[in-house]
């Protein structure tokens, strides 16, 4: 009887380990390989991914990390792969190379631990809201009984980040999981996110429960060598090791560095095999993996190999999907958004996995912009110390960037016919009535606010949300029937009158109802602001200049509830410097930023509306979106053709004056040149202690700018640059708005200055809203205008060629 158990028991093994996918024999690991090929052939910039050299040689330079392996790929194929540094400084110098093997600490977590639990889900061994007590009668002590499988893959387990070491050293692997079973939680189970080892360390123990062998034998023959992934796994080999990263001395008395064993402690004690740490690969190697997650659980190699199924579609989704937690967004054993998540692409779609590790690792994989980007580095060399993680999510975002897909113009017109809202009341004439324009709230109010009725609603706005006859949005909705909930406030507060770094949440007096402010404590809606709504609207007066923030605010929101699966609405506005001119460089690649949230010219000749539309189907973020449009609104209209009352966008935008000038003389606001601030007329006026006004009168007055004309002046401003200085510069005077062209006139004025004013004027510092290298450095140079402007065609072209999609005026 007792060999009929063994034998049966055997079987089970067998079956677990190879069914229902049955490896007669791996495949050719030379067949399997991501090839690197030109980034053209991958839809990619060259130029922009080379911008990745600079941020790691600082890294490396700033003593972060000694070394690194970048690897950028799309599909099946790697389009940059690079190795900067030293793999090892102490006690002797080794290069960092392509296969250079890495310690990947808590990225084993997803590339070992929740890919394995997630094809034994499949394979119905396990559910994930299995209780851990189901398997381990001993865990459910201490009130751990009802402990899930996703609650330790989730970090919502309430277990402590980390048992004491002393639970590990001198025990064996069964005597350390009895002593994990002993522990009791820190707080309850599901009312926290606190990122946990102890409980992915118990589903490492799962994994050999459930299969019969241990965990790094279930990856090696079920995940690893079916993808040819020959340098992946725990416990490297002997030529593995020779090629490994260095991390630090386990103990400062120790005469060597860690090179080829894991660095974490505890894994260390459980002999290199553990749910959390553990794992060593290869940037190539890792592409192999990103590869098979970008197939939704299928690897095809390039090479024309058979492919091979890791997990079928509906495992990965399930895998994948966003769920819930306090403070943010995770799947199962994935990050997505969370406080964990710096290294995370700010642009990324909402269908994008990752996670990093401690020794100075990062993986990201995003399925539907069909692209990976890992970075594998040894911070940790020689002393233990160096900070990786926000370069990372720098060089994601550069990688985003540098995808260069042109738009498929039926999609895009499909996706704005489906989002743009089509009122029933709208006149039927298409003839425009120049002082009758109506903003999206105006339509939607007309409607009896109908495409809100019956659902729960938060509202991102601020002063300038009111309809035409002067009553504020968030009094008239719920007026009119609407359940407003929650309201948002974006930088200067909900009322339009603070000009400060820092915006506390706050009561609005008229409504009674809580103000979250996004621009405070955080920048984006936390999911438990949005929780309880069904749909977020957003009514903001845009100035049609990149960076000012309010698109920003727009688009965290966005993203927000399209984590949280919440309809999105935006009511729009006119553009008021018109729709029609789009100037300036484009956004730099990676330097996305709160005042340059996404790349575009600095005049973008869009309206909020059509920035929402291009934002959700480019970033591809799956958000149930609707743009209601303004009515009696044209490209070619200024703010006041529209009959609309001004309403100061912001405390130093007030009027359309200095709306538009705003895209030029708003460029150099963080240099030391007064802007007019602390005056009546900000962004009318420039000045500095320095400046020969006469001088630069004429010297400007000479270029022949169209639609402008230039003054010498005196002033003392009141507040910010120069606060009670008497300061010397000009006065601008727009003489013909039609042939202004606002950004230009901005970059004639930095090059004049950083010419008469070299050793005065900290001309580096207008890089803060200019964002471009290029650009800065033409002016630096000296380079006539005209020569400057045309180093923005090409992206202009590109520019006007995408937006065209997304246009509905």
């Amino acid at each position: 009887m007792k060999r009929l158990l063994l034998l049966a028991f055997g079987l089970l093994v067998s079956m677990v380990l190879f069914t229902p996918r049955c490896y007669a024999e791996f495949p050719d690991p030379a067949k399997m390989a991501t090839p690197v090929v030109a980034p053209e052939e991958l839809g990619m910039d060259a130029d922009a991914l080379d911008r990745i050299d600079a941020l790691v040689e600082a890294g490396i330079q700033d003593g972060d990390f000694p070394g690194a392996v970048v690897a950028v790929g799309r599909g099946n194929k790697i389009g940059f792969l690079r190795a900067y540094g030293n793999r090892q400084t102490e006690p002797t110098v080794e290069k960092a190379t392509f296969d250079t093997t890495y310690d990947l600490a808590s990225v084993t977590k997803v590339t070992a631990t929740a890919i394995s639990i997630a094809i034994l889900v499949e394979r119905g061994l396990v559910k994930y809201d299995d209780k851990i007590s189901k398997f381990f009668p001993d865990f459910a002590q201490n009130g751990k009984e009802d402990v899930t499988v996703l609650d330790c893959l989730t970090h919502t387990s309430g277990f402590t980040p980390d048992n004491s070491i002393n639970d590990y050293i001198g025990y064996n692997r069964e005597e350390i999981f009895q002593n994990i079973c002993k522990l009791g939680l820190r707080t309850p189970r599901g009312e926290a996110f606190a990122y946990s080892d102890v409980g992915f360390i118990t589903l490492g123990y799962l994994i050999e429960k459930l299969t019969g062998v241990s965990e790094d034998e279930f990856v090696r023959q079920n995940i690893y060598l079916p993808l040819g992934m020959v340098d992946t796994g725990y416990n490297p080999n002997e030529e593995q090791r020779a090629r490994a990263a260095a991390a630090e001395k386990r103990t400062p008395d120790d005469e060597d560095w860690i090179k080829g064993q894991v660095h974490d402690p505890r894994a260390y004690e459980m002999k290199g095999v553990a749910g959390h740490a553990g794992n060593f690969s290869t940037a190539t190697d890792l592409a192999i993996l990103a590869s098979m997650l970008i197939g939704h659980g299928t690897y095809t190699p390039a090479s024309g190999a058979d492919p091979v199924q890791i997990m079928t579609p509906e495992t990965f989704k399930l895998m994948t999907e966003a769920i819930v937690v306090p403070r943010g967004i995770r799947s199962r054993g994935w990050d997505k958004r969370s406080p964990y998540s710096g290294n995370r692409a700010v642009l990324m779609s909402p269908a994008a996995i990752g996670h990093s590790g401690f020794t100075g690792t990062s993986y990201w994989i995003d399925a539907d912009m069909d692209l990976f980007v890992i970075f594998l580095g040894n911070r940790l060399h020689p002393d233990g110390k160096g900070n990786y993680v926000g370069m990372c999510g720098k060089i994601g975002q550069i990688a985003l960037d540098s995808i260069h897909d042109p738009i498929d113009e039926q999609d895009a017109k499909a996706f704005v016919e489906k989002s743009v809202y089509r009122s029933p009341n709208a006149a039927t004439s298409q003839d425009r009535i120049e002082g009758e324009t109506l903003a999206g709230v105006d339509v939607l109010a007309r409607d009896d606010y109908a495409l809100l009725k019956g659902k729960k609603v938060g509202l991102l706005t601020n002063q300038t949300g009111r309809l035409k006859d002067g009553r504020q949005i968030p009094k008239a909705m719920q007026d009119g029937g609407v359940e407003l909930t929650t309201l948002f406030s974006p930088e200067h507060g909900l009322y339009g009158a603070l000009d400060q770094a820092n915006i506390d949440n706050a009561t609005d007096p008229e409504t009674g109802l809580r103000v979250y402010s996004l621009y405070g404590e955080v920048r984006r809606p936390t999911p438990e602001m949005i929780k309880n709504i069904d749909a977020f609207v957003f009514d903001i007066q845009d100035v049609g200049v990149r960076f000012y923030t309010y698109i920003s605010a727009m688009c965290s929101a966005m993203q927000a509830a399209a984590d949280m699966g919440k309809e999105f609405v935006v009511l729009d506005r006119p553009n008021p410097i018109g729709g029609v001119k789009v100037d300036g460089p484009w956004l730099d690649p990676g330097c996305e930023s709160y005042v340059a949230f996404f790349p575009m010219p600095i005049q973008h000749g869009m309206t909020v509306g059509e920035i929402a539309l291009a934002f959700a189907h480019y970033y591809k973020l799956n958000l149930k979106l609707t743009v209601v449009p303004c009515e009696n609104w044209s490209r070619d209209l200024y703010f006041d053709q529209t009959g609309l009352t001004w309403v100061n966008p912001s405390p130093n935008m007030r009027s359309l004056t200095e709306a538009l000038l705003y895209p030029g003389l708003g460029i150099p606001e963080f240099t030391n040149l007064s802007v007019g601030r602390g005056t009546d007329t900000p962004f009318e006026v420039i000045g500095a202690p320095w400046i020969n006004a006469d001088d630069l009168a004429k010297k400007m007055t000479a270029l022949n700018l169209p639609g402008v004309s230039f003054e010498p002046i005196t002033y003392t401003p009141t507040a910010s640059k120069y606060a009670d200085e008497e300061v010397h510069g000009l006065k601008f005077t727009v003489t013909d708005r039609n042939a202004l062209q606002p950004v230009q006139l901005g970059v004639a004025l930095m090059t004049q200055l950083a010419k008469d004013y070299p050793e005065n004027w900290e001309l580096q510092n207008a890089n803060t809203l200019l964002l471009n290298d290029q650009t800065l450095q033409a002016i630096k140079d000296g380079q006539k205008l005209d020569d400057i402007v045309k180093l923005w065609n090409d992206d202009l072209e590109r520019f006007n060629k995408f937006r065209a999609g997304y246009l509905i005026y």
